[in-house]
Formats: C-alpha cells, sequence, structure tokens
C-alpha cells in the first residue's frame, strides 16, 4: 500500500490533517477512511481548535476511494460517513485543493466550510459511467451547495469541470494561479477565521449547515443567540470596534 496515512497536527487553534498517497493522487483505502473518522473525532473532541485545514500531498487532492481495495465494501456507505461527519464537524473547515478531486472526494471537499483551488484543479464524478448510485448525503451536498443544474452535469452527465468551472459553480470560494500563491490565500484565510469570535463563529455555521438541509433548530439557535448576546467576547467585539483595534477573544 504505497504511501502513509493521513497525518494531524495540531498546533493551538489549527488543526491540519494532509493526505499522504502521492503516487495515487492521494487515493484513500479502508484503513484511511478509518483513520480519518478517529481524526476528525480528536480533533472535534479538542476545545481548542477552532479551524481545520484538509490538505494533500503532490500533485492533487483526492481520486476517493479505492473501490477495488476490499470486495463488498460499500464504498458509498463509508464515504458518507465521513463527508456527514466532515460537514457536522465542531471547527470551521477549509479544503486546500491544488489539483485534480475525483469521486467521492469531491463530496468530502463539499462537506467542507470553504475550499480554495488553484488553476491546475479539475472534478470529475465516474459514478454513472462505473454504475455507481452516488449516496443521499453526497446528493443532497451537490444540490445545496451547487445548484440542481450543476448537480446534474457532474453526476449525471458525467462532465469534468475545469477550475474555472469550479470556481463559477460555487465549489471553489477562491482561485489562485499556483500553489504558491494557495499557500498565502490558505494563510490568510485560515488567520482570518482564526481572528472571529469563536461563540458566534462556530454556532452560526452549525446553524447555516442545518437551514441549508431544513433542518433548523430553533431552539438552539435561540440559546446560542442568548449566550453570545451575553458573552465576554460581544463585550470585547465593541469595544474594540470603537476603539478600532484588533479585538482579543477568549471564546466565552
Amino acid at each position: 500500500m504505497p504511501g502513509l496515512a493521513p497525518l494531524l497536527h495540531i498546533d493551538g487553534a489549527l488543526a491540519r490533517i494532509t493526505l499522504r498517497r502521492p503516487r495515487l493522487a492521494n487515493r484513500l483505502e479502508l484503513v484511511d477512511l478509518q483513520t480519518l473518522q478517529q481524526q476528525l473525532q480528536q480533533v472535534n473532541e479538542d476545545a481548542a481548535v477552532r479551524v481545520l485545514l484538509l490538505c494533500g500531498e503532490g500533485k492533487h487532492f483526492c481520486s476517493g476511494f479505492n473501490i477495488d481495495a476490499v470486495p463488498g465494501v460499500d464504498a458509498g456507505a463509508l464515504f458518507e460517513s465521513l463527508s456527514n461527519a466532515w460537514e457536522a464537524a465542531r471547527p470551521i473547515t477549509v479544503a486546500r485543493i491544488q489539483g485534480g478531486v475525483y469521486g467521492g472526494a469531491t463530496d468530502l471537499a463539499l462537506a467542507c466550510d470553504f475550499r480554495l483551488g488553484t488553476q491546475a484543479c479539475e472534478m470529475f464524478v465516474p459514478a454513472a459511467r462505473l454504475g455507481l448510485h452516488f449516496y443521499q448525503g453526497g446528493l443532497e451536498r451537490y444540490v445545496t451547495r451547487l445548484g440542481l443544474q450543476w448537480a446534474k452535469r457532474v453526476l449525471l452527465a458525467g462532465a469534468t469541470l475545469t477550475a474555472r468551472q469550479m470556481q463559477d459553480s460555487g465549489f471553489l470560494d477562491q482561485l489562485l494561479d499556483d500553489t504558491s500563491s494557495l499557500d498565502q490565500a490558505v494563510e490568510s484565510h485560515v488567520g482570518e477565521l482564526l481572528g472571529m469570535a469563536p461563540l458566534a463563529l462556530l454556532g452560526m455555521k452549525q446553524h447555516l449547515n442545518a437551514i441549508a438541509r431544513g433542518q433548523l433548530d430553533i431552539q438552539a439557535l435561540q440559546r446560542d443567540i442568548a449566550r453570545s448576546n451575553a458573552s465576554i467576547d460581544l463585550a470585547e467585539g465593541v469595544a474594540a470596534w470603537q476603539a478600532r483595534r484588533p479585538p482579543q477573544f477568549v471564546g466565552a
């Protein structure tokens, strides 16, 4: 099994998970899916982490699951479980996409809150060509994030989207020229996210995703609003705004 398992590195408020099978376009084996679930749980349990960055080594971001790896394995169910968990992650999630993203990996990227890529990016889902029926969670993410017609172009017509089309569809939030400018943009974006008030930032993420699914819990929303309104961070944010200085948030 060439390459190494995904690597988790936590540095204070920032966690980074790196896919490390570059010779296979960071194809995911069964053990990798299990590892990613465990790493995500570890990140969720670390209250200090506010941003989770997903990266891939080499030329491509990820080529999805190795469907030949284990006979009888339901790849769709495995990817759905991972992508659903990724969407529900407590921190803000950012995907650094330097190249190709294929198959179920497109849904893993869609489960992230933000996606930044380069001109070398492309995406393709061969499900219909292989006779695979995409799973519910992935279908829902495609429609809610990209819209019905883009979802049909990728999943039904099997279109390969260029980097520009990925941005036009809403798949990419930012499109950079090369990996150097991508790294600078990712660093800047992560820095901006880490400068936000944690209670408001992480709370709004969960409620926005719930609204997109048509599953908003109004009582939970009201509780989070009340908590933010009574927080030290709100008082600090207002004071910093008035004094025209950077706020110093504590997450309380």
